[in-house]
This record gives C-alpha cells, structure tokens and sequence, in this order.
C-alpha cells in the first residue's frame, strides 16, 4: 500500500534529518514511530505527503509515485492521505461540524468551499463521522468551546471526512492526560481496523506504543535502528534507540524517613 524506499533529507541548514529509510505499510497495518526528540519521527511523515520535500528516495501510495507528481497532481493525491495533528490544527471560530466538513475541501469548487456550502451527502457523512467519535452533540458547539479530547476527536473525525487511503498521525497524544490519551488512542485503532485503514503514528509514550500498535518502528539519528512487534521491544532495543537508561521498572515502596514523619 505505502512503499517508501532509501528516503533522506537534508535541510538547507546542512543537518540530516533522515538517511536511507526504507518501509513498507500494508493495507490495515497500524505502525508506530517510535524513538527520541529529533530523531526524525515528524520529518518522515511530513515527507508522505510533501509538507516537507524529500532530498532523495521514493515514496509510492498505492501505484503512484508521490515524490515525481507536481503540485497540481498532489493537491489531488494530498486527498487519499488523512492527517492528525498534535496540536489539533482546527479553525477554533467555526463550528465541529464546519471543522469536519473542511475535511472535504479538495472535493467541492472554490465557490462552494470559500461559502462553506457542502453537498448533502457530505453534511451526512459528517454527521455520521461525529457520531462515530463521540461529538454527534457537539455539531454546532465553536471549536474553542472544546476540550483538549474532543479536539482531537474532531481532528481525527476531519481526516476520516477525506475518506483517506492512509493515515498519518502525528504526536496525538502529547498534549493529553493519561486517560483521555488512551481513550484516543483507541479510538484510533478500532476506526482503522473497521475500515482496513493503514495508519504511521508518531508517538513518544513507548507504554502507549506497545499496547495499540500492531507494529513499532524505532528511529535514531535519521535511521531505522528497530522494526518489529511491540512485544519484540526490550532494554537491549530500547537502548539502541534511546541511549543508555535502566529499562527495568521502579518498584521499589519508598518510605517517608523518620525526620518527615515526625515532622
């Protein structure tokens, strides 16, 4: 489905952000990167779909080839690749249902996108996607009304409005708590599983990686230093792509001292 092969990019600044990265995605495969700040995790996924442009390599969705296409042909192939951001990325004066309707931009004329005026079918599909993430009454509710949660359920609702061909999820978690983190990160994965929907999740919460993901990938200075399933992950993996730590759990009951408790 998604075939990237000896992927790099330098900056103009000099410094390599990836080098000779390779991967392929099947339909439904849920994978997660993995790996330390700067690793590259976000520039990889920005190179699928363009934001940011490959220095050499090739990525293909499906049969096209999506680093030789101009700007014209990827406006239109921008439409198969549906994009979760960490920061949400809503227009915060609309409404939910205007947010999840901007999913469907790249299918109306200029007239009926810049009036907001959307086909029947679209508000329905819409209204179906709110539905299904758990915001149905939250449709006219202004997007800065809502909590960091709903948000995101309204991000991943607005990418699944494209009726993408792939998932690309940057960092969804990061500026959650650790219920609703886990909430969404479930959310994600029984949506791509009922559409058969390959997805590449940027995600720093290894524990979180481990329980959702069908398969990690673990990045270090640009390069792919781990790529298996998440009960594959151990200290040995976990050191060659975070450095030196001790792995194993912290235990051990600390007990207030003497001083504190007579204090």
């Amino acid at each position: 489905m998604l075939y990237i092969r000896n992927l790099s990019k330098t900056f103009a600044t000099g410094d390599t952000a990836l080098t000779d990265v390779s991967l392929d995605i099947p339909k439904g495969q849920i994978v997660g990167l993995i790996g330390p700040s700067g690793a590259g995790k976000s520039t990889l996924i920005r190179c699928i779909n363009r934001l940011v442009e490959p220095t050499s390599g090739s990525i293909s969705l499906g049969d096209v080839e999506l680093t030789q296409i101009g700007a014209r042909a990827l406006r239109h192939q921008r439409r198969r690749i549906g994009m979760i951001f960490q920061e949400y990325s809503l227009v915060e004066r609309l409404t939910v249902m205007e947010n999840v309707l901007s999913g469907r931009l790249g299918y109306v004329s200029f007239l009926r996108s810049w009036s907001r005026r959307f086909p029947p079918e679209d508000v329905e599909r819409a209204f179906r996607l709110l539905d299904r993430v758990g915001l149905y009454d939250k449709a006219n509710n202004r997007a800065d009304a809502l909590s960091g949660g709903q948000r995101q359920r309204v991000g991943i609702a607005r990418a699944l409005a494209q009726d993408p061909e792939l998932l690309l999820v940057d960092e969804p978690t990061a500026s959650l708590d650790p219920k609703t983190s886990r909430q969404i990160m479930r959310l994600i994965t029984e949506i791509c599983a009922e559409r058969r929907l390959p997805a590449i999740v940027n995600i720093h919460d290894v524990p979180l990686a481990q329980q959702f993901m069908q398969r990690l990938v673990g990045l270090q200075a640009g390069r792919i230093v781990f790529d298996g399933p998440p009960e594959a992950l151990n200290e040995k993996t976990l050191t060659t792509i975070y450095g030196e730590e001790d792995w194993k759990p912290d235990r051990e009951t600390h007990e207030p001292s003497q001083e504190v408790l007579a204090g």
